[in-house]
């Protein structure tokens, strides 16, 4: 099925600024509440949102097998269980709908009225029900930079060239952007002592990640071949997993990260399709050592997507931290999906995949705080004079990504966090 929704040349009824991150080529999916407190499944083009559930009533989806209730749920996960015709066709039907050349819903006053919706009039919500959250460790510069600070002998651990490494997170801590998180409580060991102590966390970093969300793909002991894999992604959101590391320095060895990083992932509340990220294929870094069959993939895996983080401290002005790219990430999608069921081990409609943290070559292009002040030792400076070795309560850390070609932008808006207090309860 062509992808029609892509036509670079096409342009909307809808007004759309001339740098918004969603224009008619964009086409995301997600959740939100409208103002008569209806949760229904939607779409965004420019500024408006758009009830999907509403259209669909409304028969705009007419010859496209669909279920009556398919987008008046509160979660995605049915929809993406139908599968990529399904995604496809819905994404050029809209495409249709709210081309500058087609007047039927253009000209439908009343029905325009149930359809669209300003951003103020709508509140975001998670788009999918996470079953369960992987997050992988696939960026070498991140990978190096953790080793060294660990002090090991070798740059990086004898596995990493061969195996895309993971950890399973909690995915009852994922939320969508906007919702603040405390500043963790955990076992910390103060340097120059043996005994830890019960504190809270002093050093609450971001990392600056991407996660794609899947499909039903597979059954129990069933593996999927990598040159599949791309058939079971729907599409991508940003991710801020967030990390505690007095935490994890005290708790990593041996099984891993454990309170240090379950506490709170932030996400965006729009998922970008894999279709939407076409045009801005490219090739991720060459392999350094040689790969076992189950590994190997052909062409263009990764996708140029710009990326950035900002540090805004309560009532002043935000400071652009980081800018990286996802083309950075060694382990591709494909690689990491094919990799997590060789096993057998069976995916789901929902379940979440992180990237790891995304760091690139130069110092700017840092993924974490971490990183960025050489474990705390050489704070950032932001603007106003404040200055950050970690996240300090209040500060509200702003993720974004986009890419852009030929004059078109597809983004992802931006996954935006508070950091609170310790909780207190009332």
């Amino acid at each position: 099925m062509p992808l029609n929704a892509n036509n670079p040349d096409r342009t909307s009824w809808l007004h759309v600024d001339k740098n918004s991150d969603f224009p008619i080529q964009n086409i995301p999916f997600g959740v939100f509440l409208t103002r008569d407190d209806i949760i229904t499944i939607g779409t965004r083009i420019g500024d408006t949102a758009i009830d999907l559930g509403a259209l669909h009533q409304l028969g705009y989806f007419e010859g496209i097998a669909l279920t009556d209730d398919i987008f008046l749920q509160d979660t995605l996960n049915d929809f993406i269980a139908d599968g990529r015709k399904t995604w496809r066709s819905v994404r050029n039907r809209i495409a249709e709908i709210f081309d500058a050349e087609n007047e039927a819903l253009k000209n439908n006053v009343k029905h325009k009225e149930i359809v669209l919706f300003r951003l103020d009039e709508i509140e975001m919500q998670l788009p999918v029900q996470v079953g369960d959250f992987t997050n992988f460790y696939s960026s070498i510069e991140h990978a190096t930079n953790i080793e060294i600070y660990n002090a090991t002998e070798t740059p990086l651990v004898p596995n990493w060239l061969h195996i895309p490494l993971a950890h399973h997170g909690r995915s009852s801590s994922v939320i969508p952007s906007g919702i603040p998180v405390h500043r963790p409580m955990g076992q910390i060991r103060p340097e120059g002592t043996t005994k830890p102590l019960l504190e809270a966390s002093t050093s609450v970093d971001f990392e600056l990640e991407m996660a794609f969300i899947t499909t039903d793909a597979n059954d129990l002991g069933e593996a999927i071949p990598v040159e599949e894999a791309e058939e079971y992604i729907f599409g991508l959101v940003l991710l801020n997993d967030w990390s505690a590391r007095d935490i994890q320095e005290w708790e990593h060895l041996p099984l891993g990260p454990f309170l240090s990083k379950n506490f709170a992932s932030s996400i965006s509340p729009w998922i970008i399709t894999l279709d939407a990220l076409e045009p801005y294929r490219i090739h991720g870094p060459k392999p350094q050592k040689g790969q076992l069959p189950y590994l190997k993939t052909k062409g263009a895996k990764s996708f140029d997507i710009n990326l950035e983080v900002a540090i805004q401290p309560k009532g002043a002005k935000e400071t652009v931290v980081s800018t990286s790219n996802f083309k950075y990430v060694y382990w591709n999608m494909s690689q990491q999906l094919a990799h997590h069921t060789i096993n057998g081990c069976p995916v789901n409609s929902g379940d979440l995949m992180g990237s790891g943290t995304i760091s690139g070559p130069s110092e700017n292009q840092y993924g974490s705080m971490l990183e960025l002040t050489n474990k705390g030792t050489t704070p950032i400076q932001l603007h106003g004079g404040n200055e950050r070795k970690f996240i300090n309560d209040n500060d509200t850390v702003i993720m974004r990504g986009f890419c852009e070609k030929d004059g078109t932008r597809i983004g992802f808006g931006e996954v935006s966090t508070k950091l609170l207090p310790v909780y207190t309860k009332k």
